[in-house]
């Protein structure tokens, strides 16, 4: 469980520094309270779609993986970000990705940054 708790924090985390990076990844509300609230329930669907789908599209893309030497894991990133970004539209969730190449730059900053903090966040259970 601490685990799960740790890694939906670095999603936060990483999904911070996206939306204060980028003008074109989006995260509204009222407070920073609410922001923060929301930008946890977009880390858990964040999570939830790496954890269900992303999986699947890498078994059915991996002749790309092999042939791209592995770039098309950015658009793989890219493609996750934006299908969360639609079911949290969906869940009517203040979070919103707006075009294909900003999600691109959006996965790597993510990526880059979810990396870093489970290097310094403990994971053990």
């Amino acid at each position: 469980m601490k685990n799960f708790v740790v890694k939906t924090i670095a999603n936060a985390g990483a999904l911070a520094v996206a939306v204060w990076l980028l003008d074109k990844i989006t995260l509204t509300g009222d407070s920073t309270g609410k922001k923060i609230g929301t930008l946890l329930v977009v880390a858990l669907v964040f999570g939830l779609v790496n954890f269900l789908v992303k999986p699947i599209v890498k078994v059915l893309t991996f002749p790309l993986f092999i042939l791209t030497l592995g770039l098309i894991t950015l658009v793989v990133n890219a493609l996750m970000l934006l299908l969360t970004s639609w079911v949290c539209g969906k869940l009517d969730l203040s979070f919103h990705v707006e075009g294909f190449w900003t999600a691109v730059v959006g996965g790597l900053i993510i990526s880059v940054v979810s990396w870093a903090l489970h290097i310094v966040l403990p994971d053990e259970d």
